[in-house]
């Protein structure tokens, strides 16, 4: 069904085109030189840990601290779960999502998800979100409300169908309440109206328009919050102009709060990359809303830069690399704005990509990709936390952290003690060993 939407996103790339795209950007301007500095104010903080003997400091007991999760959401969608093709592909699939990843993106298109009224396939969205749970990935549904096409069940009768999208909304996000706790709730209102959205799902589209895309996206978030208050509700929009930020200003209850916990942010970059200072207009632009920003859906090609078109890309050798380089940079800018709580690629394997493009981590036979490779230097290397010492004399030992969740062992004597720590922005961040003994 995806496509289907190759119309879509080329009118995206049009709308886009001269908002500043590059074949390869530069690393050499003031942004990227200060984007380390950037990080290591903004990603890490100051931790303790302070071992004590009969509640005296222990000075010279041996300390290691390993991270263990990020706070920051590294993610993708993971539409191809469980119909990888052939179980090899589908292990590689999976083991290779869960060693990179800790968030994952659950498709829930109403026609696909629902293909016949009243049979959700509920089955295989909590079989992946509990593959999910035991493999340390948060989760998020996509999306709850988009009118890119009609189940071919919808009736005709505009209140019906309104009773019947207010209800899929309710019915999902109370259903795996604790289970997925994150929501698309309403994806590209600002361009709802496009011919070929209105052609293709004509029922849904009239009740957007009956309503106006301020109060059919308001009804939605007022529902999903009544279902799961303690959800992550997201608006998602592939637009950055000022008609995002026109919905954004509007989407608020009548006592003035937002009705979003967090921005969605599409970067699809098929005909070329965004250059940093776009990178970086982008977020401070929407991070004075005061909302977390969360790039929801990111695309960098391995194949012939430049090219938007339907029908399949083939991954070569040079774009793998212009891939990989830009990956690298993409997510720096990224992780070095303190707005940016998380970014989803789109999508993890070339097989099965939204447009047939070159677009993976992986290729089309589940072998990792360059960028794959750059991405976990990343991730589990340069922006992961292991170090290890010995206390000091006042039994304390210190060192800077990523934020995220840490598994803390002492060793005295040849005897270790392990702890848990979640470090956190704000928070005090140490962790007390007392030890038995004199």
């Amino acid at each position: 069904m995806r496509t289907t939407l190759w119309a879509a996103g080329a009118l995206a790339a049009a709308v886009l085109a001269g908002c500043g795209f590059a074949w390869a950007a530069p690393r050499d301007d003031e942004l990227w030189q200060q984007a380390d500095a950037r990080i290591e104010k903004h990603r890490k903080t100051d931790i303790k840990v302070i071992v004590r003997r009969a509640g005296k400091p222990l000075p010279g007991a041996k300390v290691a601290i390993e991270q263990t999760q990020h706070a920051f959401l590294f993610g993708c969608n993971i539409f191809l779960f469980g119909r990888a093709g052939d179980p090899a592909a589908e292990e590689a699939y999976r083991q290779r999502f869960a060693a990179l990843l800790n968030y994952a993106t659950l498709p829930f298109y109403w026609p696909s998800y629902e293909p016949r009224q009243g049979q959700p396939d509920h089955q295989r969205s909590e079989q992946i979100a509990r593959w999910c749970r035991e493999h340390g990935i948060a989760t998020k549904g996509h999306p709850l409300a988009w009118n890119f096409a009609d189940p071919a069940w919808l009736p005709e009768d505009v209140q019906e169908v309104r009773r019947l999208q207010l209800a899929r909304i309710e019915d999902c996000v109370s259903r795996f309440a604790g289970l997925i706790d994150r929501w698309d709730v309403v994806n590209e209102a600002t361009h709802f109206d496009r011919p070929e959205f209105l052609r293709r799902a004509p029922r849904t589209s009239a009740l957007w328009q009956k309503l106006g895309r301020v109060e059919f996206t308001r009804e939605c978030f007022l529902r999903a919050r009544k279902a799961n208050p303690k959800a992550i509700l997201l608006i998602n929009d592939y637009r950055t102009d000022p008609a995002y930020e026109k919905l954004i200003e509007q989407l608020v209850d009548k006592d003035g709060h937002r009705l979003y916990d967090a921005i969605g942010i599409q970067s699809h970059m098929h005909g070329g990359v965004w250059p940093n200072q776009r990178i970086w207009e982008v977020c401070e632009r929407f991070a004075r809303f005061g909302a977390p920003l969360h790039f929801t859906e990111t695309t960098i090609i391995s194949g012939d830069p430049g090219r938007l078109r339907p029908g399949p890309g083939l991954t070569t050798p040079e774009g793998e690399a212009y891939q990989a380089r830009e990956v690298v940079r993409f997510y720096t800018m990224l992780f070095s704005h303190p707005a940016v709580q998380a970014v989803t690629w789109w999508d993890f394997s070339d097989r099965g990509a939204w447009q047939r493009a070159p677009a993976g981590f992986l290729r089309a036979d589940m072998s990792p990709k360059p960028a794959y490779h750059e991405l976990m230097k990343l991730i589990k290397g340069k922006w992961w936390t292991r170090t290890e010492g010995t206390t000091d004399p006042q039994g304390t030992f210190l060192c800077r952290a990523f934020f995220g969740d840490y598994r803390v062992k002492v060793v005295v004597d040849g005897r270790a003690v392990d702890r848990v720590l979640k470090i956190a922005p704000g928070e005090k961040n140490e962790v007390t060993v007392d030890l038995p003994g004199k």
